[in-house]
């Protein structure tokens, strides 16, 4: 017998028909398991671009890349752009080689949050359980809500789409399965406006011919360890047994075969938190003296103390990132005795960090940020072996009551010129 489908647009279930008989709609989604299944995974299409889209319609129907200058390198790409082959993380020369005609925009972190907040608002009016990834996706458990919604979670899931579609101008994909390692997955087979499912039974015959990079947690190295030892799909994982996983790759090994069978006992978790927070910026020319880069440090100090504060969070460890002028990246770390939210501490925990790398290099990135996150009230506490650092914190306190009043420009300190200011 033909399982039930589930129309996307009306939300009506029926057997057998290609389009939906009510609204005729080709969107319908038909597995046998559809209306059991209750972990999902939701991200937004292409987010930053979408919600440049939103914001100025006259860019909907061109291909819009957001990041950074020419220099810089793509956050995200929307589709139009995408299918010219522009994709996240190439460099922008390359973008525009292949997409000359794109709207290159710098991104607006401050405003995707916002809209960000908006639609995790929604999601958890809609889960008991939300545990979010980042700005634009996060993992749901719907497990239990149907007599709430008097309906199963996907087609709650359903119209929860259509809801953040309707309500915040952009729109989602979902992957819906038994675990979360699937749901990802799933997540990312109909993008974009998706909805997809992948059940257990059927999970290693679907899982086995994508490649290895699929499962979480294996990263460029590992993906080419993997790949040394004969091992590109997850297909080849599954014919390797667990045991022999485990004494060549140790603790991750035991995880390669689990999700190579599309097993995954986490739980979705709502208590979840960003693991870091950063900010970073490429410069328009490449930089090596320290009198050009130590302006740059204490700027992005400055941002990432501020996105502390909004998050209500402190971080223990430092890190600094810098990619050199042939693209190595360079990464370093220090671990502050206590969680700090404020600028001049984390500038100076990065200042020694960046002096030992300015060695003559030249630099096209420089980055901060922090990870080791706490909550705000762990932050800046008294320290007998930093009597002045209560002082500081007064001042920065002040500072920061000045700026809110009159903006950020309102106070700026000398460390924040360079001596071409």
């Amino acid at each position: 017998m033909t399982s039930r489908g589930l129309c996307r647009d009306c939300f009506e279930w029926s057997h057998g028909f290609d389009a939906c008989p009510d609204c005729g709609s080709p969107r319908m989604i038909r597995h046998r398991e559809l209306s059991e299944l209750a972990i999902a995974h939701l991200d937004c299409d292409a987010f930053y671009a979408s919600v440049e889209k939103r914001d100025d319609p006259q860019l909907v129907s061109r291909p819009v890349i957001v990041g950074g200058s020419t220099r810089g390198v793509v956050s995200t790409a929307c589709y139009i752009a995408r299918i010219r082959g522009v994709h996240s993380a190439m460099p922008m020369t390359r973008a525009l080689a292949a997409c000359p005609d794109a709207v290159v925009l710098r991104p607006d972190m401050e405003r995707y949050a916002a809209v960000g907040r908006q639609i995790r608002e929604i999601m958890r009016e809609t889960a008991p359980l939300v545990e979010p990834l980042s700005i634009d996706e996060a993992f749901l458990d719907l497990g239990g809500t149907e007599l709430l919604h008097r309906s199963c979670p996907a087609e709650t899931l359903a119209r929860l789409a259509a809801r953040i579609e309707s309500e915040i101008g952009v729109s989602v994909s979902i992957g819906l399965s038994c675990n979360k390692f699937l749901a990802k997955v799933a997540s990312d087979l109909n993008k974009p406006r998706g909805m997809s499912v992948i059940g257990q039974a059927e999970a290693p015959a679907r899982l086995a011919p994508m490649p290895v990079s699929v499962i979480w947690g294996v990263g460029r190295q590992l993906d080419r360890a993997l790949r040394r030892s004969g091992i590109s799909t997850v297909g080849d994982l599954q014919k390797v047994p667990e045991a022999e996983l485990a004494r060549r790759y140790g603790a991750i090994g035991s995880r390669l075969a689990a999700c190579a069978w599309g097993r995954d006992d986490r739980t979705v978790d709502p208590s979840r938190e960003s693991i870091s927070i950063s900010s970073e910026t490429t410069f328009q020319t490449d930089l090596r003296e320290p009198e050009l880069l130590v302006p740059v440090l204490w700027s992005q100090c400055e941002t990432v103390s501020r996105r502390l504060k909004e998050a209500s969070k402190a971080g223990r460890v430092v890190m600094l990132k810098l990619r050199t002028s042939t693209f190595r990246t360079v990464s370093r770390r220090t671990t502050l005795t206590s969680p700090t939210q404020l600028a001049d501490t984390l500038f100076r925990a990065a200042r020694p960090l960046l002096e030992r790398e300015t060695n003559g290099r030249s630099f096209r990135l420089l980055g901060v940020g922090v990870t080791g996150l706490a909550n705000e009230d762990e932050a800046d506490l008294p320290d007998l072996a930093d009597p002045s650092g209560q002082r500081r914190k007064r001042a920065e306190q002040a500072m920061d009551a000045v700026r809110t009043q009159q903006g950020p420009a309102a106070i700026i300190k000398g460390r924040s010129m360079s001596r071409n200011d």
